[in-house]
């Protein structure tokens, strides 16, 4: 249950704290006085959005802080999976920037707002005055009964395959398309699939042809220039080998004489090894390259037949035609495989409706079981609730496929007399009937559900005199088994809280405080005669209050 709030900087509130009771807390206070700002600043800390105007003082950090106290609750395991320091006594604080930046902390170790809106659904349960209109909503009338009926279990395992009967229909759906979409191209992509095959493509092939071209198409020269080399090296008097060999078989002769000789003959030793092996690689080159016509066409066309491919699919070099047609031989397979795939995707799914189908009969029965409980427990609340004559029926239509719940679409019919036909409760209640209905599902919910914490806001609306003293009585009852946090406008509610807290507001700001004993009776005087407290108001407030 929540112990402690604490808001600083936010909307209209400067700074505030409070201390609540473990039992029945009750919140007053004049219209515009504050109290849904109250409610604004526990839905930050409970993981709600900054919408961007909790900033009081746009200068300084908006911080809202809340302690819990978690004893016997369970939620050790939720510390554990999110990887928290668990306490019995848990600090929560949430803080918005001044540059609009949000920052959560559970016990200082610092959280994602998913977290802490896990965290805060598994404490509290906040019921705004607008939420009457929630019952219009299928999801959550089907997720009320799924919550008497204790569905949890079941439904997790429903919505599991759901979402997987979900997640195939949309692979089907795709995998169809593709197979629609390769059929009138497999013909298109057989055609290109085999001009490169046999092409018979291999990386880097084209720089070397272009290169053997180029020495075929100058090999007359290239010829006639490496014969001069040769000439130059091999010539009987002149040349350059023979020359050179004389000069270093002068040198060794006098290197005896002359010790630089013998330097300078290891060196020309060197350049004649180098200059025999240009000689020799010469040679080869000039038994090699002839200037071959047939060889010449054959490159020629080899190379306008890469140049074709290349300009036809738009590919820069042969590595990117190898992969053009890589890639057109995959989607073939594709095609080829793809009633395969399609057919154990049809398998999967018809195995999933089936396991989705026996769920959703189980959700069903279990649901038509507790419907008339959850009937009857409602009927004696609103009977509590000066409506005797109340007709509160849980109807269960089959839907034509299975959704996100189930097979179910769950109605709740109502009819204030009993000689009217029952119809859908969101269509024909009126505000007060409305505000007593979700009063009685609210507390039933609240103890199914065991939370520790159940705030109300404005439940009470459109209810009065002996109606609004009922409604009292069914909130202090809750009260006994958990903490209830109750803001409202009527006295015979306010008179049952252990704890009394007022919201007012002075020069412009918001604050709350716990009200004494007597202070009390002047705030119920209060709000039974207005601004003008009278002795009978006094009167009447001793009596609520029991003093």
């Amino acid at each position: 249950m929540l112990r402690r709030l604490s808001v600083e900087n936010y909307a209209l509130i400067e700074k505030l704290e409070m201390e609540l009771d473990p039992h029945l807390n009750i919140i007053t206070g004049e219209t515009g006085a504050g109290k849904s700002i109250l409610l604004g600043a526990l839905g930050l800390l409970l993981g709600a959005k900054n919408d961007g105007s909790a900033m009081k003082d746009a200068a300084r950090n908006c911080v809202v802080e809340g302690t819990f106290d978690l004893s016997g609750r369970g939620m050790e395991s939720f510390f554990d999976e999110n990887d928290l320091d668990y306490a019995p006594e848990t600090h929560v604080t949430r803080m918005i920037t001044p540059a609009g930046k949000s920052r959560a902390f559970i016990n200082d170790i610092p959280v994602q707002l998913a977290q802490l809106r896990e965290f805060g659904t598994r404490l509290i349960d906040i019921h705004s005055q607008h939420q009457n209109l929630i019952l219009s909503s299928e999801e959550f009338r089907t997720s009320a009964l799924d919550t008497v009926a204790g569905n949890g279990g079941l439904l997790a395992q429903y919505t599991a395959q759901y979402a997987r009967l979900s997640e195939l229909r949309r692979q089907l759906a795709a995998l169809r398309e593709a197979a629609a979409d390769g059929r009138r191209d497999e013909e298109w992509l057989r055609f290109q699939c085999e001009e490169l095959t046999a092409a018979n493509l291999r990386e880097g092939e084209q720089a070397a042809t272009e290169a053997e071209l180029a020495v075929l198409e100058n090999a007359d020269r290239i010829g006639e220039v490496l014969t001069t080399l040769r000439n130059a090296f091999d010539a009987d008097e002149t040349g350059i080998l023979t020359l050179l060999k004389n000069s270093e078989n002068d040198l060794v002769r006098i290197r005896e004489h002359y010790p630089a000789a013998g330097e300078y003959a290891e060196r020309i030793h060197s350049v004649l090894e180098e200059l025999k092996d240009i000689d020799n690689a010469a040679a080869a080159d000039c038994e090699r390259i002839d200037a071959d016509p047939e060889r010449l066409a054959k490159l020629s066309a080899r190379l306008d037949t890469l140049y074709a491919l290349q300009q036809k699919h738009r590919a820069a070099s042969e590595a990117e035609l190898i992969a053009a047609r890589d890639g057109y031989a995959a989607r073939l397979a594709a095609i080829v495989h793809g009633d395969e795939e399609i057919a154990a995707t049809e398998k999967e799914l018809h195995e999933t409706e089936q396991k989705a189908a026996a769920l959703a009969d189980r959700l069903h029965k279990t649901r038509e079981k507790a419907a008339a409980g959850f009937g009857k427990q409602i009927l004696a609340t609103l009977t509590q609730l000066g409506m005797p004559d109340t007709v509160f029926e849980v109807a269960l239509t089959p839907l034509a496929e299975l959704g996100r719940t189930g097979r179910d679409n769950v109605v709740f019919l109502f009819t204030a007399n009993r000689s009217a036909t029952p119809q859908p409760v969101e269509r024909i209640a009126s505000g007060g009937e409305l505000s007593r209905v979700m009063l009685a599902l609210k507390a039933l919910l609240a103890r199914c559900m065991q939370l520790p914490t159940v705030i109300f806001d404005e439940i009470d609306t459109g209810v009065s005199g002996r109606i609004a003293d009922a409604m009292g009585e069914i909130i202090e009852s809750l009260s006994a088994t958990m903490q209830v946090v109750d803001i409202t406008h009527l006295p015979q509610v306010a008179s049952k809280g252990s704890a009394h807290f007022v919201v007012y507001k002075q020069d412009g700001r918001t604050g709350i405080r716990r009200l004494t004993a007597e202070e009390r009776i002047t705030e119920i005087a209060k709000m039974l005669s207005g601004s003008r407290i009278t002795d009978a108001a006094v009167a009447q407030a001793r009596i609520l209050l029991g003093k």
